[in-house]
């Protein structure tokens, strides 16, 4: 099973410029944890609701901060073409629970969760969850 049958087409994505405060909206009204954020048809960044609660509640920020000051800019991905078992290891080793999904040009297709795996087998959601409920990882927040 490849990516592609798993990974979600609709996807809502933010933009550099947009403010803390409309993207929250956004994820509360569409209930999104994790929109990707783009410039000109190309993925240049990850915000998640984390991000806004450690990076800009938690630091006091104002609500009118722009994503791009806050969003985790060094984003893992996957392909659409890629193995769900091998997506399934890769999200357990790098401690998240979903990637977005770009065109090797690096246009955004889609994103692929470990929910998204394991309502098509339930056996992935082991070998992700393994290594994702450790603690710590790559993944801490940035000052």
């Amino acid at each position: 099973m490849r990516i592609a049958d798993i990974m979600r087409k609709n996807v809502h994505v933010a933009r550099p410029d947009d403010t803390v405060s409309t993207i929250a909206r956004e994820m509360a009204k569409n209930d999104i944890g994790f929109p990707p954020v783009g410039d000109n048809d190309r993925l240049v960044g990850m915000i998640t609701d984390r991000d806004i609660v450690v990076c800009c509640v938690g630091e006091r920020r104002h609500d009118h901060t722009r994503l791009s000051d806050i969003m985790t800019a060094d984003v893992n991905y996957c392909f659409e073409d890629e193995d769900v078992s091998e997506f399934a290891h890769n999200i357990g080793n790098e401690q998240v629970r979903r990637l977005p999904v770009p065109y090797r040009n690096k246009g955004l297709v889609g994103l692929a969760s470990l929910a998204d795996a394991a309502r098509r087998d339930p056996s992935l959601a082991g070998i992700g969850l393994q290594d994702v409920t450790n603690p710590g990882g790559p993944h801490i927040q940035r000052p």
